[in-house]
């Protein structure tokens, strides 16, 4: 999987992303690849709550010339030279004048910093600090060939795998910001492949929804127009971003704190990580703060490796290539996908012989070959089953009672329900 996630990257590392515009949709054309995309256009304008799809920016070329006419900034080296949603300009100017027009981070003199102007109209190049210190006293040439166009739309895209019930869990990610590698590409490559094995593995309980919008605006329209139906099916979700560099993973809750969501990304942190992160709700971020917003207060968390923030790189030219890695990227859509099989498992059980304990021998239950170790763990996850199985404690609260791992659990109750000891039971207004 590493080989074909580091393909996708390359073919997709060099398009100037943002929230509209021509790069998105080839993004979501190559995509559309790995993941069945439904496509849609959103007209600028649209309104959304409190917000509007903004006009569509494209563009063509932009760079600065000094006297000598040598380009020092071009945005076809790096697309994040030039300031998002920049107008388009052209012009003669003084360094003094040029250097209100200039961002850079003093802090970190050797980076490109990311910065946008998405709802205030002005032009602006990003250069590293040690770049904008070297400046000298010219007469510098501006040329920014971009298009805000009020006609235009926004690009999003959704996928669904149909399952047995109408109830869904969530994946969203967004597919808004140019060259960055963990705070962009890595949250819609593991999200793409989440969605591939999904598919491969066979049919689902649930119905599995995948999103990628630009963040913020896309999130903020696709709930003004599914936000009710999301509330009457959701029963978890995640948005999945800053999913590729080699730090350990980091769980963000959801506002509720306590959701299906939670409760099965936990316990497989727990089972599976020596070393991770737990984060309560907090209302800045990512898209889980659409979708947590109190209108709504969706099931939704966000899993990552080191978060948004976290990390120096962030938001700089530094979080390229070198910075993530292919194989823990790979190793975030597995984990993605042991959180989605317990969220597929988990249930409730009754136990049908709950007065002592049933002989186990008498239903080919007790292993009469193994090892001591073997037959030790075999018994005890059966005997925690029965005994937690009274119809109130479903399979993530068993297993974190017993301290016995998720999936031992799970197949000694279906062992059991086979054997018409233990029956499966549906428990309205409770966690799942």
């Amino acid at each position: 999987m590493k080989e074909s996630l580091e393909k996708y990257f390359d073919r997709l590392w060099p398009l100037n992303r943002s929230l509209t515009g021509n790069a998105n949709r080839e993004t979501l054309g190559i995509l559309s690849e790995i993941i069945d995309l439904k496509i849609s256009e959103i007209p600028s304008g649209t309104e959304c709550f409190d917000w509007k799809v903004p006009p569509e920016w494209n563009v063509k070329e932009a760079w600065i010339k000094d006297g000598s006419g040598k380009i020092i900034v071009d945005f076809r080296k790096n697309n994040l030279h030039l300031l998002g949603y920049s107008t388009g300009f052209s012009g003669k100017m003084e360094l003094k004048l040029l250097k209100e027009h200039l961002y850079s981070l003093p802090a970190q003199p050797d980076v490109i910093p990311y910065l946008t102007s998405y709802y205030k109209r002005k032009w602006g190049f990003c250069i590293t600090y040690r770049q904008l210190k070297e400046l000298s006293e010219d007469t510098y040439e501006v040329f920014i060939d971009a298009d805000l166009n009020e006609n235009g739309s926004m690009t999003i895209a959704e996928a669904v795998i149909k399952g047995e019930t109408e109830e869904e869990v969530l994946l969203s990610t967004y597919i808004c910001h140019p060259s960055m590698a963990n705070n962009e590409l890595s949250g819609p490559l593991v999200t793409a492949f989440i969605f591939n094995e999904l598919k491969k593995s066979g049919r689902k309980k649930y119905t599995y929804r995948f999103l990628f919008l630009p963040e913020t605006i896309g999130a903020v329209y696709y709930l003004s127009v599914n936000g009710e139906e999301l509330k009457k099916k959701l029963i978890a979700g995640y948005v999945v971003t800053c999913a590729g560099d080699r730090g350990n993973f980091t769980y963000k809750r959801s506002r509720n704190g306590n959701s299906a969501a939670d409760r099965a990304a936990e316990i497989m942190l727990k089972q599976k990580e020596k070393e991770y992160i737990i984060e309560d709700f907090f209302p800045t971020g990512s898209d889980e703060r659409q979708y947590c917003s109190p209108g709504y207060d969706l099931p939704v968390g966000s899993l990552m490796r080191t978060r948004y923030g976290k990390y120096n790189e962030y938001h700089t030219s530094a979080d390229n290539k070198e910075f993530i890695s292919f194989e823990r990227m790979e190793d975030t859509v597995r984990m993605y996908l042991d959180i989605i099989n317990v969220i597929e498992k988990n249930a409730y059980y009754k136990n049908l012989k709950p007065y002592c304990e049933p002989q186990l021998g008498k239903y080919g239950l007790y292993p009469e070959i193994g090892s001591d170790k073997d037959t030790a763990e075999t018994v005890s996850s059966l005997m925690w089953a029965l005994n937690l199985s009274d119809g109130m404690n479903d399979l993530i609260t068993i297993s974190e009672k017993s301290g016995t791992e998720f999936e031992k659990i799970a197949e000694a109750c279906e062992i059991l329900e086979k054997k018409g000891i233990l029956e499966k039971r549906i428990i309205k207004n409770q966690k799942l």
